[in-house]
């Protein structure tokens, strides 16, 4: 826990293309952290809009950013953009270099894996999407949240999909303030999810369900396990 009396500079990235659910989610949780300062940065100042056509504005750009105590980087599909975008990348490495905390929420994850920062770690990210997580060196695991600490003694919170994003921004605000805060702001949120389904899993729902739900995205799961495939080539990484 970071002493209450230290001011938290949180920032979350934003993009086009990006699943707004895996911002919004956790910025519900982090904007409620005491003695913080959070803000959207995206590369530059205009308007984007998410998978679904939401409308977001960033607060400044990346390069208007200071150095950040926790980052939050949030997927979708625009994300296999900017897993070849040189200016983001090294954003991000720079800002993760100075970050006591890093929070990916759903292929969020796999961004970081593209800036080369999942070598020997564990890590989730979405359903579809976690079998790809060896290219960038990093150790699956079957969880809706996931947390690595490194030899720096950084904290990386790796959610699972899209709205999964809350629980690990849960669990990050527990680490930055504690669990009374935490379970504070989960009450401020009424978050105790009932869902009506028992299909929020590939392990849960029917098979007919999941056929077709990986059928609508194959292409995007194409795309991204080519450019794996390429950045593993490129990070040395051995992939049968």
């Amino acid at each position: 826990m970071i002493p209450p009396d230290t001011h938290l500079q949180i920032g979350s990235l934003l993009f086009e293309g990006l699943d707004q659910i895996d911002l919004t989610g956790p910025f519900e949780v982090l904007s409620r952290v005491p003695n913080s300062t959070y803000r959207v940065y995206a590369p530059g100042p205009d308007p984007v809009r998410d998978v679904r056509g939401l409308r977001m504005l960033p607060d400044a750009t990346l390069a208007e950013a200071p150095r950040l105590d926790v980052l939050h980087v949030p997927g979708g599909t625009g994300q296999e953009a900017l897993m070849r975008d040189a200016a983001v990348l090294g954003w991000i490495r720079d800002q993760v270099a100075g970050a006591g905390h890093v929070l990916s929420v759903c292929t969020g994850a796999l961004v970081l894996g593209a800036a080369g920062l999942l070598v020997g770690r564990r890590a989730t990210t979405y359903w579809n999407a976690v079998h790809l997580l060896p290219f960038f060196g990093a150790e699956p695991v079957d969880a809706r949240v996931v947390i690595d600490r490194d030899a720096d003694d950084r904290t990386w919170v790796f959610a699972a999909g899209v709205t999964a994003g809350i629980d690990g921004a849960l669990q990050l605000a527990a680490a930055l303030r504690g669990e009374e805060v935490a379970r504070t702001i989960q009450l401020g949120m009424q978050y105790a999810p009932e869902p009506p389904f028992d299909s929020g899993t590939p392990r849960t729902a029917a098979p007919a369900i999941v056929a077709r739900a990986r059928a609508a995205a194959a292409d995007i799961t194409a795309r991204r396990e080519a450019t794996a495939r390429a950045i593993a080539a490129e990070l040395g990484i051995r992939i049968p």
